[in-house]
């Protein structure tokens, strides 16, 4: 599986160190909280409101270069307004992975 990385937050940020923190800062505190509402919402079956949040938290993957984890966001976001599970396991695996990430930076 990709592995998470700094290089868009690093070219967005140029030499700005504070700015990069910043950057960096507001993932940390914004990830956890849209993960816990994703799992709330597909614990409760609300593929709909779900599919809200891997959108949200797909921006987060890319931002994180995780490109091939983006298609495995896109594609599972697309089944869940079909009111389908399916890559929910994989879409899963990425958020752990990224939670593994953000706890190490």
């Amino acid at each position: 599986m990709e592995q998470p990385n700094l290089l868009y937050i690093d070219n967005l940020s140029g030499s700005d160190e504070a700015f990069k923190e910043k950057l960096i800062g507001i993932i940390k505190m914004e990830f956890p909280n849209e993960r816990e509402v994703y799992f709330k919402n597909i614990e409760s079956k609300k593929f709909k409101e779900a599919a809200e949040n891997v959108h949200k938290l797909k921006h987060k993957i890319s931002i994180l270069g995780l490109e091939k984890s983006y298609e495995v966001a896109a594609n599972f976001e697309n089944n869940l307004i079909k009111n389908s599970e399916v890559g929910k396991v994989d879409f899963e695996n990425i958020l752990t992975v990224i939670t593994n990430f953000l706890t190490r930076i």
